[in-house]
């Protein structure tokens, strides 16, 4: 079942304003009847302000004094026709020092097993810049011998949902790719 926005402090207005039974209250705010009691008691969320679920379209005043007039009634979230927040995708943004140093072997990883990838989808994947992905393709970053194929997402520098996604994206324009360096399990270069 769906919960309300802000169950506590709606639970605190709805112990202040209505002559719902604390089961009730519980049932429909997804909390314990002792605890709305202790809310009801003062014991708990003292601190809080009652949030009032009328005013925000989640209950009708019919479905209150409904429920008030049977104690066995089931107060019912109001559902609208509003759309759902969508939340925003975390993508890589902020790598910690003791990470920063895995990048390149995830660039690496990257390449060898994705090509179809665009410069621009890594950098996003990785929090990383054009010049290094180009220096680790090359062959030319200042690290290149230590540099080892190691999956991103086992390395904590993207999420595998992220990953999927990305390549997804990249599928179509997978014909169009050129022949690029790879890194094999030892570390040693091979073509395509």
């Amino acid at each position: 079942m769906a919960l309300p926005l802000m169950p506590k402090a709606t639970a605190v207005w709805l112990v202040e304003n209505t002559a719902l039974s604390f089961d009730q209250i519980a049932e429909f705010c997804g909390m314990h009847a002792l605890e709305v009691q202790a809310i009801a008691d003062g014991e708990v969320a003292t601190g809080i302000v009652g949030f009032d679920p009328i005013a925000s379209g989640q209950l009708t005043r019919f479905e209150i004094e409904r429920c008030e007039k049977n104690d066995n009634g089931v107060l019912k979230l109001n559902i609208t026709d509003y759309p759902e927040v969508r939340t925003k995708q975390k993508g890589a943004r902020y790598t910690p020092v003791s990470k920063r140093q895995d990048r390149p072997d995830a660039i690496a990883w990257l390449l060898k097993h994705h090509p179809e990838l665009t410069d621009a989808q890594i950098g996003k994947l990785l929090g990383t810049t054009k010049a290094t992905i180009q220096a680790v393709r090359d062959k030319s970053h200042w690290n290149a011998g230590n540099i080892k194929p190691r999956n991103p997402v086992t390395l904590g520098l993207c999420i595998e949902a992220d990953l999927e996604k990305a390549v997804i994206i990249a599928k179509p324009r997978g014909g169009s790719v050129k022949p690029i360096a790879h890194y094999d399990d030892d570390g040693h270069d091979s073509y395509e």
